[in-house]
């Protein structure tokens, strides 16, 4: 927003022009378009501000005649440029005629400043009204998603059941033998919060029975993430039927720290025709679920659910940091090369182990195919994975710094 006014203003005081700036609202695909259309006067002086992510109309009174005037006169304008605007007069068009004549113009009434939002708030309306859009103008009316009580399907169950009203969000537990006790409560206590549906579906009988089927394949090696990624495409399979048969949407989880170094699983916790969080990084995440929070009269999304440390619980005592780096540390070293294009060597610079950033940056070109059959979502970031990065996924390039 500060770039945007910064810039209109520039083009309306050196053109000493009034600059109304008319934005749509609304999701389209990845795009959200923001509203908060802006008027400037001829120095450059905002004169009012519309609202975000929401229609609101405008209504200023502008003295384009006196603007006019003082165009004719100024000094900087090219002679032949200023006969060519006093042969146009501004035209003066008449709304209507209907209502009678008064002595003087009526004041306009009083509009109170509208306040640009926090980045926090800003992003998570731009998720409320891009998943609200992208499911009603495709003709879905209800969604469902896989909740593990974990802090990622719990901001997206309260992005879906802020854009649809909880009633047409559906929460599906799908727990197995990993699953700890507290995630499941985590699970059932926020969908309760929420006020959105909440269905149980243990995965137990189907995991011991595909790993029976593949026994004689297996039988000589031990388990790795072959058996994690089982449980995730089985869950997967779940919802996409439930999705068949009642005609919802499946929301994925994943968000763009994920997405960016692979630890996800295709038609697993992929599949799904809408990626709610694909462009928010996970430490971004944990500032959208508080700021959630804070909008209720109590927390919506259990404490529990932002302290303890995130896990797929695929395997006993399994947490993200046994695959991958602290998620402070990894959200910064992706900004850098991918939102801000900076080189394996350019990343050491700013004080990163160098193994660390050469293994961040192979893991992210590593898993381009990944990302190619990913559903859309949201764009929120200077430089979406899709939409904005597009990368062959067949090339032999490597950045060795």
């Amino acid at each position: 927003p500060a770039f945007r006014k910064k810039m209109l203003a520039t083009r309306a005081s050196d053109n000493h022009a009034i600059v109304a700036y008319v934005n749509m609202v609304g999701g389209q695909d990845e795009l959200v378009f923001d509203g908060s259309s802006l008027i400037f006067d001829p120095s450059g002086e905002l004169l009012s501000q519309g609202k975000a992510f929401e229609e609101d109309l405008l209504v200023v009174d502008l003295d384009v005649a006196g603007v006019f005037r003082e165009r004719l006169h100024d000094p900087r304008r090219r002679k032949g440029h200023l006969q060519h605007e006093a042969d146009r007069p501004a035209e003066i068009i008449e709304i209507s005629d209907s209502r009678p004549r008064v002595g003087s113009r009526p004041a306009l009434p009083a509009r109170q400043p509208v306040a640009d939002l926090s980045p926090v708030e800003e992003t998570y309306r731009a998720l409320v009204l891009g998943t609200r859009d992208y499911i009603c103008k495709t003709g879905f009316g209800q969604v469902v998603l896989g909740l593990s009580g974990g802090v990622d399907s719990s901001l997206v169950a309260a992005v879906a059941a802020d854009a649809l009203g909880p009633e047409n969000v559906l929460g599906v537990s799908m727990p197995s033998r990993y699953s700890s006790q507290g995630s499941k409560d985590d699970a059932a206590e926020l969908a309760q919060a929420l006020g959105m549906r909440y269905q149980t579906v243990a995965i137990e009988a189907p995991f011991s029975a595909m790993l029976e089927v593949l026994e004689p394949f297996f039988k000589d090696r031990q388990p790795d993430a072959t058996e994690e990624n089982l449980q995730a495409r089985i869950r997967g399979q779940i919802l996409m039927a439930l999705s068949n048969k009642f005609g919802y949407l499946v929301l994925t989880t994943g968000n763009k720290s994920e997405m960016a170094v692979g630890y996800a699983t295709l038609y697993g916790d992929m599949a799904g025709g809408f990626a709610v969080i694909k462009d928010v990084l996970k430490t971004r995440v944990y500032e959208l679920c508080r700021f959630r929070n804070s909008l209720a009269e109590k927390p919506i999304i259990p404490e529990a659910v932002l302290t303890k440390p995130p896990s797929a619980e695929l395997r006993p005592e399994q947490t993200d940091q046994d695959s991958l780096p602290p998620y402070d540390v990894l959200d910064a070293i992706l900004v850098a090369y991918v939102e801000e294009d900076r080189s394996l060597g350019e990343i050491v610079r700013l004080g990163y182990a160098p193994e660390l950033v050469r293994k961040v940056v192979n893991m992210v070109d590593h898993n381009e195919y990944k990302r190619r059959q990913a559903p859309p979502g949201v764009k929120v970031s200077p430089r979406a994975f899709g939409r904005d990065r597009r990368l062959p996924i067949t090339n032999r390039y490597r950045d060795d710094g």
